[in-house]
């Protein structure tokens, strides 16, 4: 059973996605919160696989919620899915900076939202793919346009950066292995590379870190 921790601020939401987690055969809701700061109590309470997090809240909101559960080391297998609104970008950039593992839309579909918790409780990172070409345009209309990425990338290789491009476009490994023309280890091992020289904890914060340093900006050919 995936077990799911819903925080909105709003109890007719919560009470919504309770609804629709519990309609699925391997999912429950394991607790709910109102405010970031109950969030974490009930991480901590009931250790839950996915936590469904808003970010707008009052008192602590969803981003110094994200960045405590993250920072206790007891609650590290604890997967965290922003659910976000067209209005949020900055928040769901800072987010995944903070340690979340993707971000969706309010208004996904249902079926998609199924699936990108089981996609979460799986390990992996989960990006929309309207919200990331927004972030996209977002991004580049802030710079004013293209700019050189970030000394945190110079780290990296030519290739590495190829990768983790195409990683914050949404792309899985098997679709940058045909992008790119190598295998799967070879991916594999990329991706790990550069999540080591970022410090990176995961594929999410290498997202983040591309739009926030323009990295997708100078790989625009890709």
């Amino acid at each position: 059973m995936i077990r799911v921790l819903v925080v909105d601020d709003q109890a007719l939401v919560r009470a919504g996605f309770r609804v629709l987690v519990e309609t699925e055969l391997d999912m429950i809701v394991v607790g709910e919160a109102g405010d970031g700061a109950q969030a974490v109590e009930e991480v901590r309470r009931t250790r839950p696989d996915v936590v469904l997090m808003d970010i707008r809240m009052p008192g602590v909101d969803g981003l110094e919620a994200i960045r405590r559960i993250a920072a206790d080391p007891d609650l590290a297998a604890v997967r965290i899915l922003i659910l976000t609104t067209f209005d949020q970008d900055d928040y769901a950039i800072a987010g995944l900076t903070a340690g979340a593992s993707g971000f969706m839309l309010k208004t996904t579909d249902p079926a998609q939202l199924l699936h990108g918790i089981r996609v979460v409780a799986g390990g992996e990172e989960l990006l929309s793919p309207g919200l990331t070409r927004r972030l996209i345009a977002y991004g580049v209309q802030r710079r004013g346009g293209a700019t050189r990425p970030g000394s945190v990338f110079d780290r990296l290789t030519v290739r590495e950066r190829e990768v983790v491009a195409l990683v914050a476009l949404g792309l899985s490994n098997e679709e940058i292995c045909e992008r790119l023309f190598i295998s799967m280890p070879t991916t594999k091992t990329h991706i790990s590379r550069a999540l080591s020289k970022l410090d990176a904890r995961d594929r999410a914060q290498l997202v983040a870190w591309a739009y926030q340093y323009g990295l997708l900006d100078a790989s625009a050919q890709l």
